[in-house]
């Protein structure tokens, strides 16, 4: 096969990663103890603050607990106590300290891909914590670029193009979000393979285009059939 340039995410793609903030919110939710909101209705609020936020401050543990602490302060139904935040604040630390647990594949894929074909892992979040996790991961050695961005959109995908001079014919995005990785791939004119994650955050969630250039894969594993034909 003809040596291609892929493009993959990190997050939920390379290893576990959204499991750990549910698990956070839960806590979250388990202090708020709202009388009369369920946990969907505070997951509600908390999304309309992280899409506002999001903009501005970007993504990340840190971030997050932010998040969280105003969305606290918005809906607590007590007098909060400094105990409260210290909690909030506590989440961080844990989702930041989580060991990183790779997807089923990847550790057989990866060296496989690698001897074929360019690797690059492109994700979004807080520089220094995504940095981390590439470092912690035991995998970066297969990649030949590491590109850490705000946010992946259609511009991002054509200025990264452009800058490692990929021919967007064989360049291909490879992830689970539909938002971040797939429909902006395709915008840009690049392939995308999408590699579905059931635990997907829900702000990363949005209906794929159609589109002759998007393949899915049922796991990381069948990359190997998609890019090597075994």
């Amino acid at each position: 096969m003809k040596r291609q340039h892929l493009l993959i995410d990190a997050d939920d793609t390379l290893w576990e990663n959204n499991i750990y903030f549910e698990q956070a919110f839960d806590r979250f939710c388990e202090l708020l103890q709202h009388s009369t909101l369920t946990p969907a209705e505070v997951r509600a609020a908390l999304d309309a603050i992280e899409i506002e936020n999001n903009k501005i401050h970007g993504y990340g543990a840190h971030n997050f607990v932010r998040n969280l602490r105003q969305c606290f302060e918005a809906l607590v139904e007590r007098d909060p106590h400094p105990t409260h935040f210290e909690e909030i604040a506590s989440y961080a630390h844990g989702i930041l300290q989580m060991p990183i647990e790779l997807m089923p594949g990847v550790a057989e894929t990866l060296p496989r891909l690698a001897a074929q074909h360019e690797l690059t892992v492109f994700t979004k979040g807080a520089h220094e914590e995504q940095s981390s996790k590439i470092a912690r991961s035991g995998i970066g050695h297969w990649f030949t670029h590491c590109e850490i961005v705000k946010e992946k959109n259609r511009d991002a995908y054509h200025d990264l193009v452009a800058r490692l001079r990929f021919d967007p014919g064989s360049t291909w995005m490879i992830g689970n979000s539909p938002k971040s990785d797939i429909n902006p791939a395709l915008a840009a004119g690049l392939r995308a393979v999408y590699v579905p994650h059931e635990r997907t955050w829900t702000l990363e969630r949005e209906e794929i285009v159609t589109s002759d250039r998007l393949l899915v894969a049922e796991g990381f594993g069948e990359l190997a059939r998609i890019f090597l034909g075994s």
